[in-house]
């Protein structure tokens, strides 16, 4: 094995177990106390139903580690070059799609869920952790605020808090290993297949 395909093969086996984290919690912020009638009802926090850790850290990180992995095998200069070029194409779009994903985590992380919380008014649903210039930092560096605020759904700050961070973290990471694998794939187009070995 070659360094470039070894590290191909690293990258995309890595990256495997990062998308399945993302889905799994992207779906499970969809389904707060693990009920499906607040999604269908629209009472679910904004970042979570843009699905980005499905089709971005999820779907589209699956299908570049896919190419990844299958590249690797790849043998032939002419051949391995062509493929390292595809291959920064797919680690570009996966880099892009991890850290949309990332970003968004982090604005729903810092924005606080949507929920049932009472008024002056009475019970409306909204976003009452929000940062506000005027009123409080947010609600991240006050756990006091973390209970008594929203009545529905029910816990839904902790579960907010712990599914975007691990979904913002791993598709942080997901971004990093696609720049690294960018790096790579130029290296492979520019240097072949053997550099390692000192074969150009």
């Amino acid at each position: 094995q070659m360094c470039v395909s070894r590290c191909l093969q690293c990258v995309g086996v890595s990256l495997v177990p990062m998308a399945i984290v993302s889905m799994l919690s992207n779906i499970l912020l969809l389904l707060p106390e693990l009920k499906i009638h607040f999604l269908l009802e629209g009472h679910v926090t904004r970042e979570a139903t843009w699905a980005t850790g499905l089709w971005g850290s999820g779907f589209l990180v699956l299908l570049g580690a896919r190419a990844f992995v299958q590249s690797s095998k790849t043998r032939g200069c002419c051949a391995f070059r062509s493929e390292m070029l595809c291959q920064m194409v797919y680690s570009c779009v996966c880099l892009l799609a991890a850290g949309f994903c990332c970003l968004v985590s982090a604005t729903g992380l810092s924005q606080g869920p949507l929920c049932l919380y009472n008024t002056t008014s009475g019970s409306t649903w909204g976003v009452p952790l929000q940062p506000l210039p005027n009123r409080h930092a947010g609600y991240l560096y006050n756990r006091t605020m973390w209970s008594g605020v929203c009545l529905e759904p029910r816990d839904v700050v902790p579960w907010n808090v712990v599914l975007f961070s691990v979904m913002g973290g791993s598709s942080g990471l997901q971004t990093l290993l696609c720049g690294a694998n960018i790096l790579n794939s130029l290296l492979g187009l520019i240097l072949g297949q053997g550099f390692c070995h000192n074969k150009v």
